[in-house]
């Protein structure tokens, strides 16, 4: 438990997806149009020329784009659809999925992320990268490993995704 409410369900609900779980997961920000979620590198998780895998980076978007969509149309959200630009190979010890909302209304909010690698042998620094949102974004000023889901460690941009996700209907009762 973190103390924070909203985190610790993130974290709950992000626990309670099985596949979530096999690729090692985590919700390490959470809150006020934005979500973070990390996943360590593993083998198991490469393509055959040693990258992270494409499907690996399409999961972490997905799944950081509707969370951050959460903080703004509550809980119940299915992604309409994404897509996702990849800029270079993903290789490194971690991947960083960092989405904030671009704009929402009562029913739908459409989600930037961006998906970065660190630790790797390859990393090049990222300074002035046009980024996400409003302070969120690699490289924005003031930035830094302060501001929640920040790691401090140098980032690299490895894919840019954007997301449509609309607020669930509830379940309708069968007819009687």
């Amino acid at each position: 438990m973190t103390g924070d409410p909203a985190l610790d369900l993130a974290r709950k609900v992000l626990d309670s997806q099985p596949f979530s779980r096999l690729v090692g997961a985590r919700v390490t920000a959470f809150g006020d149009g934005e979500a973070v979620l990390e996943l360590d590198v593993r083998p198991e998780l490469l393509q055959q020329n040693g990258f992270l895998h494409g499907g690996v980076l399409s999961y972490a978007a997905d799944n950081a784009i509707t969370f951050a969509a959460g903080t703004a149309l509550g809980p119940a959200v299915l992604t309409a659809g994404f897509s996702i630009q990849y800029v270079r190979p993903a290789v490194g010890r971690s991947l960083i999925a960092r989405a904030a909302v671009v704009h929402a209304g009562r029913r739908q909010a459409v989600v930037r992320c961006d998906l970065l690698t660190t630790g790797g042998d390859r990393e090049t620094d990222v300074e002035g990268v046009a980024g996400v949102g409003d302070g969120m974004g690699v490289g924005d000023e003031p930035g830094g490993a302060d501001e929640p889901g920040r790691t401090g460690r140098r980032e690299t941009l490895c894919a840019v995704a954007q997301g449509t996700v609309l607020a669930a209907e509830p379940p309708r009762d069968p007819a009687p």
